[in-house]
């Protein structure tokens, strides 16, 4: 269940972005019909914690579990608020929806059309994450939503997916489903950058620094990282200074005989997205505090849909040297790097132009069929102990019969 509900508040958080995007209330809808099955989840769940506490000492193991539960409620119940910006109609700056477009990871909506290599294929077989870095995240087929997407869900033409991933993958993806080029929206080309815009551009990083927080947070549960804690405490920090700032901006951008009713939708989002930071750094407290993590938290979440890899450079490897824009780790295995460790600190949220060095340890998420070909452009083969899921996986070098645990 919790493997569930951390899966569904991300798929919500994404359905919620892809709204406020394509203005579509159909997405917005859907994120409050899933509100519904969370609210049953978080229900059930905290019954089962209750059941579960026999003896005094493992109360505070399970309050951990609670803890977590609770933050992963209060995300869900941020990707309602940002899909309210759709249902009341607060409006949103056409300046935003461009932006949104340069995000780190993009909501992307596309037809499967007759003939196409999707058509009447199941979603394994087409290996969407590591073939173009983008996932679906929802199909909506005729009036009716999918939302509960699995490898073996077969495409039909006249699906609409709607999937979220690197926007390098776009194109690649629309030629997959036979769809005519796309261009996206682009905002006015204005030389005098106003306070409107600032505030445009903040909300935007503030959009791809609470996602990382969120990421950061559950892979420093799993991997009980004090360091990575410490840059989710960084990162809520820095959302709560640029909340002000933005709220500064857009008050000065009012007074400019500008319609106030989109600033409405700017606030609002700026306040989820700084909620969404207040939640990852409600999760990592529990390793701040050295407070017990329940072993429950770590396997619940290696259980979910995208999985969490630290993965070492090898000095013989393509990543070392490389840098992450020329490896292009989003597209192929599909995955998206949350931080790399090197020596002693981290570099959060790295943007395309950071090479890689032999002795780095990347932090990153992505599809689980995609782990053994990062684990191979790192310098590593993958092995799993199938017939001993307690037994972590190996990371081996290339020909090496020497082995590090995959975390």
């Amino acid at each position: 269940m919790l493997a569930e509900a951390k899966d569904l508040s991300e798929l919500m958080v994404d359905l919620a972005y892809a709204s406020v995007y394509f203005g579509d209330p159909d997405m917005a809808e859907e994120v409050d019909e899933l509100e519904e099955r969370m609210n049953d989840l978080v229900q059930d769940m905290r019954a089962v914690c209750v059941l579960a506490v026999r003896r005094p000492q493992e109360a505070e193991g399970m309050a951990a579990v609670l803890q977590v539960i609770s933050a992963i409620e209060r995300i869900a119940n941020d990707a309602v608020d940002i899909a309210r910006i759709v249902t009341h109609r607060l409006g949103i700056p056409r300046e935003l929806v461009a932006d949104l477009s340069n995000a780190e990871e993009v909501s992307h909506r596309v037809l499967v059309r007759e003939g196409s290599h999707m058509a009447h294929r199941p979603l394994e077989s087409l290996e969407l994450p590591v073939a173009t870095g983008m996932r679906v995240m929802a199909i909506r087929r005729e009036r009716d939503w999918i939302t509960d997407v699995h490898g073996d869900t077969v495409l039909v033409p006249g699906d609409v997916l709607f999937l979220r991933g690197s926007p390098a993958g776009i194109i690649r993806m629309r030629e997959l489903a036979a769809a005519p080029s796309w261009i996206p929206p682009s905002p006015t080309d204005e030389s005098v950058i106003t306070d409107l815009d600032r505030a445009v551009d903040v909300l935007v990083e503030m959009k791809n620094m609470s996602e990382t927080a969120v990421g950061l947070a559950y892979s420093a549960l799993v991997f009980r990282d004090m360091g990575l804690a410490a840059e989710v405490k960084h990162l809520e920090d820095r959302l709560d200074e640029m909340k002000d700032h933005l709220e500064l901006w857009v008050l000065r951008a009012a007074a400019q005989d500008l319609d106030p009713s989109p600033l409405r939708g700017l606030l609002h989002l700026s306040q989820a997205a700084e909620d969404l930071g207040d939640q990852a750094q409600q999760m990592v407290w529990l390793i701040e505090q050295h407070e017990d993590v329940h072993p429950i938290l770590g396997i619940a979440l290696g259980e979910s849909d995208e999985v969490v890899m630290r993965v070492p450079v090898a000095e013989r490897s393509d990543a070392n040297g490389a840098t992450l824009a020329e490896l292009q780790l989003n597209i192929e295995p599909g995955f998206h790097v949350l931080a790399i460790r090197r020596g002693g600190s981290y570099v959060y949220r790295p943007r395309g132009y950071v090479e890689l060095l032999a002795g780095d340890q990347l932090i990153a998420s992505g599809p689980d069929e995609g782990r053994g070909l990062l684990a191979e452009r790192c310098g590593y083969r993958l092995i799993d102990h199938e017939d001993d899921p307690a037994t972590p996986a190996e990371l081996v070098p290339l020909g090496d019969v020497g082995a590090t645990s995959a975390g």
